[in-house]
C-alpha cells in the first residue's frame, strides 16, 4: 500500500524525492522478507536436528 501511494504521488508530482523514498521502502521490505526467511529456515534446521537425537 505504501509503495502504491508513493508511486502515485511521484507520478502526479514528479518529485524525485518521493521516488527515492519509494525505492528505500521497497529495499527495506525485501530485506525484512529475506531476514524472516533466514530466521525461519534456521529454526527449521534446529528443530529437525533435535528430533533426530531422541532415543
Amino acid at each position: 500500500m505504501i509503495k502504491e501511494l508513493a508511486w502515485n504521488t511521484f507520478k502526479n508530482t514528479g518529485n524525485i524525492n518521493t521516488f527515492l523514498e519509494l525505492k528505500q521502502v521497497t529495499d527495506i521490505e525485501e530485506n525484512i522478507k529475506a531476514e524472516n526467511y533466514e530466521i525461519t529456515k534456521s529454526k527449521g534446521n534446529n528443530n529437525s536436528g533435535e528430533n533426530s537425537i531422541r532415543f
